[in-house]
């Protein structure tokens, strides 16, 4: 069992009271440092070092913190990349150093990386900062950034295996101080990450850390969309209709999708198409007539008469429905590379659907009639026939020497008993009730 770790704060030396107050010593020296940087930056480094090296003894940390954040600066801003990376590493390794000036020296190193020269530097840079948090709490959120823009250079230069790999490591859902939107941000590229390395069983495991919840709030409708975009990438690949209707239906019931016909009308199409070609079950035909019920369908009259053919209890001809939806289902983006399997899935859930009906108006019926009837060879029924009883959606048997189909179920002898007491209390009670309507009429008559 995983056990989760309790992380308590330490008496350490950041609890240090100030002893030494360096404020206004600041505010004349560091001005006079920075200047001094601009034509002699090693010497003005090793004085702010040692300055800093006082704030710290002197338990001042906004001071120690503010001299940090110059020598950050001035490194940065003589782009002498190779003693930034030195000063960051010796702030950070430094006895009783404080946490905040930490946390402030790669917050200002990481605010410079869109003005650093090339690729190499800020890789180098990275690398340097993630080996700095490493183990930090405190700058936890700090790494997670750091992690991500790693990341994406990786998967820039194709390495998406390995950018994947780096991403999984952190685990966004633990962090308190990191916005719930970046959260999600942070999720959702992990899936993606997961989805375009092949890794399926990862992205449905990161997948379960979204709750519909969260996604329900105003602020996150966008971020809604881009998730349930992921799961039909990830359900597609499954094959799982009924999960790929359900995502785009989520779509679909989204406002800024809805205030947009542009986004909704595709959303509705998919979750149409979708939901009819997911086999037949509560939960399939419960969203079927959810999607069905909804008002904006009448704009798509063509889906709305596909989704009518599966909710009546008619038989559906197949020639007839495929010469109708071929053309329209052929070129929805969604099934252009698997046309084929698309109109094949839909005829085995046409052959379901008459099945279904069948069993409904008829106890018994002739095999070759059945099979005229779904417009079908009679090896191929069979074969549906069996598939549906095994699935427990339908009861039937086939008596193969007398070409027949029954879908008459044997009764056992105690349903037998109890359907002849049944029977016998409802024909007394009706004996007493028109014994007492007799009476009734007598009695006024003979007033």
């Amino acid at each position: 069992m995983e056990m989760n770790t309790i992380y308590t704060q330490q008496p350490d030396d950041n609890e240090k009271k100030m002893e030494q107050d360096f404020s206004e010593e600041v505010k004349v020296k560091l001005p006079e440092m920075r200047e001094q940087a601009k034509t002699q930056l090693a010497e003005a480094v090793d004085r702010l070092l040692a300055f800093e090296k006082q704030t710290r003894q002197g338990g001042d940390e906004p001071s120690t913190t503010k001299v940090v954040r110059v020598i950050v600066e001035v490194c940065l801003e003589a782009r002498d990349w190779a003693r930034l990376k030195e000063v960051l590493v010796v702030i950070s390794k430094r006895r009783q150093q404080f946490r905040n000036t930490i946390q402030t020296s790669v917050q200002v190193t990481m605010d410079a990386f869109p003005s650093l020269p090339d690729k190499a530097t800020k890789l180098d840079l990275i690398d340097t900062l993630r080996a700095i948090t490493e183990g930090k709490i405190f700058v936890e959120v700090e790494r997670a950034r750091l992690t991500r823009m790693l990341a994406q250079m990786k998967e820039a230069e194709g390495n998406v295996a390995e950018a994947a790999e780096l991403l999984q490591e952190v685990q966004v859902e633990s962090f308190g101080t990191m916005d719930a939107r970046e959260k999600l941000d942070f999720i959702l590229e992990q899936i993606r990450l997961c989805l375009a390395k092949g890794d399926f069983v990862r992205a449905q495991i990161i997948s379960r850390k979204v709750t519909n919840k969260a996604l329900s709030k105003p602020e996150f409708q966008e971020v809604k969309v881009s998730y349930h975009e992921l799961m039909v990438k990830f359900h597609t690949h499954q094959k799982d209709y009924l999960n790929i209707a359900r995502s785009h239906w989520a779509i679909y019931d989204t406002p800024a999708v809805l205030a947009d016909k542009a986004r909704w009308q595709p959303a509705l199409t998919l979750a149409a198409v979708n939901v009819v070609l997911a086999p037949y079950g509560n939960e399939q035909y419960d969203l079927l007539n959810r999607i069905f019920a909804d008002k904006r369908l009448g704009e798509l009259p063509l889906y709305k008469k596909l989704l009518k053919y599966f909710t009546t209890t008619e038989l559906i001809r197949w020639p007839t429905l495929l010469g109708e939806y071929k053309g329209a289902l052929t070129q929805l983006p969604s099934f252009v590379d698997g046309a084929a399997v698309l109109l094949k899935d839909l005829q085995a859930r046409v052959v379901e659907h008459n099945i279904r009906v069948i069993a409904q108006y008829y106890d018994r019926i002739a095999t070759p009639r059945f099979a005229q009837l779904l417009d079908l060879p009679e090896a191929e029924l069979e074969r549906f026939i069996s598939d549906m009883v095994s699935n427990g959606v339908v009861f039937a048997k086939i008596d193969r020497p007398r070409a027949v189909v029954s879908f008459t179920k044997r009764k056992e002898p105690s349903d037998v008993l109890n359907e002849y007491s049944h029977n016998i209390s409802d024909l007394l009670n009706l004996l007493e009730k028109t014994c007492h309507l007799i009476h009734r009429e007598n009695m006024v008559h003979g007033l």
